[in-house]
């Protein structure tokens, strides 16, 4: 389960409270991590190869839970061990909402692909 960071938290109390309406730069950036952060610190984002975070897009929330609506594809990876992803906006200082470790860690070798599949990223608030 993905949680948000302490800066989200603060922005999604703030909107809720009438005291705000920040929202996130889209579109959303999925980061990997070989490393997982907390809420106030990021994780150590996978560098090399032709890594680059990649867009990903949410279908509307139902039952208090949102999935990603389509496949998110990361190629030319460099070697590592991959044990979670950050959710980034798209702003010129990107600020992180989201945070999880994977169910089960990924190793690439250079030059492999990672596939999250539509509905693999859930995004709930309890």
């Amino acid at each position: 389960m993905a949680s948000l960071s302490d800066t989200a938290e603060d922005r999604a109390l703030n909107w809720l409270t009438g005291n705000s309406t920040t929202a996130p730069t889209l579109p959303l950036k999925v980061a990997l991590v070989t490393a997982n952060g907390t809420d106030s610190t990021a994780g150590t984002e996978v560098t090399g190869g032709s890594y680059t975070r990649q867009n990903i897009t949410f279908a509307a929330s139902s039952g208090g839970t949102a999935a990603n609506a389509t496949d998110v594809t990361f190629t030319g990876l460099p070697a590592a061990t991959i044990v979670g992803i950050e959710l980034w906006d798209s702003a010129g200082t990107p600020i992180r909402w989201w945070h999880a470790p994977l169910t089960a860690n990924r190793t690439t070798q250079a030059g492999d692909e990672l596939r999250l599949a539509a509905g693999d990223v859930d995004l709930t608030i309890t």
